[in-house]
């Protein structure tokens, strides 16, 4: 496969492995529109590219993703793009993780927050080291959890735990969430990368039809609410993200205080 260059994202494909980093070690690879559309893109092309039977996601550095990049939002002033631009991009990524014919394996270290939590938690098989962590925090800035994460999460862990994750925005540490089965496995953050090539080199050795048709008929029994989570969570945020709680949560963010809402 060839892909196409991103500034903030490599890609490598290498023996039917394709390798996806988010590259922004600076912004904890938080993801503005252009990553998040680029993305998008390269999933996109994986999806009808017969020499890709693995992809592999990860982060630079000390997270795996914290989500939209607010502070880069907050500077262009909402001239980036309109909610439902932002929404559509970041549905798109979850939408061709989910779709993609062959399995896709989330490789998470230090945070993986907002939209950042939808992108790991999409994933086929999600590993992470044992510090790493999962975060809901939209309700702190007045928005509501996207990215199709309120069907992913309740229908690994039930609504009373997604339910506290996303109204309290309490995180979830790696090694409960693999206990309440929420991702695949948890390693030391020395044995992380070694263990996630190893399942990625034993994916790509596999019967490709095979796994797609299974990875099909798991993603067809276990996310039947996952079409109808993006459309309520797209509807919601456009209709948030251009509210005054959010402009006052962002604003007390960046500027490191509480926020007071108002709506």
């Amino acid at each position: 496969m060839t892909a196409p260059a991103v500034d903030g994202l490599r890609v490598v494909s290498d023996g039917g492995i394709l390798r996806i980093t988010i590259d922004r070690p600076d912004r904890m690879n938080a993801l503005d529109l252009a990553h998040m559309t680029a993305l998008g893109a390269i999933l996109t092309g994986a999806a009808t590219d017969r020499s890709v039977r693995v992809v592999v996601i990860s982060g630079a550095g000390k997270a795996f993703s914290t989500g939209a990049d607010l502070a880069a939002a907050a500077a262009a002033g909402g001239r980036e793009a309109s909610p439902e631009v932002v929404m559509e991009a970041a549905n798109r990524v979850v939408r061709a993780i989910v779709d993609l014919p062959v399995p896709v394996i989330a490789q998470v270290s230090g945070a993986a927050a907002g939209v950042g939590a939808s992108i790991a938690l999409a994933a086929d098989l999600t590993y992470a080291c044992q510090d790493a962590y999962l975060l809901l925090a939209f309700v702190n800035i007045g928005l509501m959890p996207d990215g199709g994460s309120s069907a992913l999460i309740a229908a690994s862990i039930g609504r009373a735990r997604a339910t506290r994750m996303a109204l309290l925005g309490e995180r979830l540490g790696a090694p409960e969430a693999e206990r309440e089965g929420l991702i695949a496995g948890v390693l030391p953050a020395g044995e992380l990368a070694a263990h996630v090539d190893a399942v990625a080199a034993k994916l790509a050795h596999g019967p490709r039809r095979a796994v797609e048709l299974t990875k099909r008929a798991l993603t067809a029994s276990t996310l039947t609410a996952l079409e109808g989570a993006l459309e309520r969570e797209k509807a919601g945020q456009t209709e948030l993200l251009q509210g005054q709680d959010f402009v006052e949560g962002v604003t007390a963010m960046l500027g490191k205080r509480a926020a007071r809402f108002l709506g």
